[in-house]
C-alpha cells in the first residue's frame, strides 16, 4: 500500500508507537512539515527513524492513523542595547494512533521539496523484529 512517509523521527517516538501508545508529536523539520501539512484526519502514514537520504526498500517503520492535527506559530523575541530580533517558527502537532509495524517495499518519491511517498507492507507480529 502507498503511504506518505515522515522520516528521521526519533527512536524514542518510534519506540513509543511500537508499544501501541496513542501519541502526539510535533513536526518542525521542513521535509516532514510539508508532507504532514497535506494530510487529512483519518489518513494512514508511515513513520521511520531512517533519514530521508537513507530511506530504501527494507527500511522499517510504523504505520499510524492520523487522529488530529494542529498548526501553531511561536514567536521568539530577543533584544539587547543595540539590537532587537524577532523570529517565528511554525510547527505541526499530530496525534497518531499506531496500527502496525511495516517495511518499505519501494520508495516512490523522495525528491527534496516534495512529499516523500513509499510503498510499504505490514509485518505480522510473528515476523517483526
Amino acid at each position: 500500500m502507498e503511504y506518505v512517509a515522515l522520516t528521521g523521527i526519533s527512536e524514542r517516538v518510534i519506540s513509543e508507537l511500537r508499544q501501541n501508545r496513542l501519541l502526539s508529536i510535533e513536526i518542525r523539520s521542513p521535509h516532514n512539515f510539508l508532507a504532514a501539512l497535506r494530510l487529512n484526519i483519518g489518513d494512514t502514514i508511515f513513520l521511520t527513524h531512517t533519514s530521508a537520504e537513507d530511506l530504501t526498500g527494507g527500511s522499517m517503520g510504523i504505520i499510524a492513523k492520523l487522529l488530529r492535527h494542529q498548526v501553531s506559530t511561536h514567536r521568539v523575541m530577543q533584544s539587547g542595547e543595540l539590537y532587537y530580533e524577532e523570529r517565528e517558527t511554525t510547527s505541526l502537532r499530530l496525534q497518531l494512533d499506531p496500527k502496525c509495524i511495516a517495511r518499505v517495499r519501494k520508495v516512490l518519491n523522495n525528491t527534496i521539496g516534495e512529499v516523500t511517498k513509499v510503498e510499504a507492507e505490514e509485518i505480522p507480529l510473528y515476523n517483526a523484529g
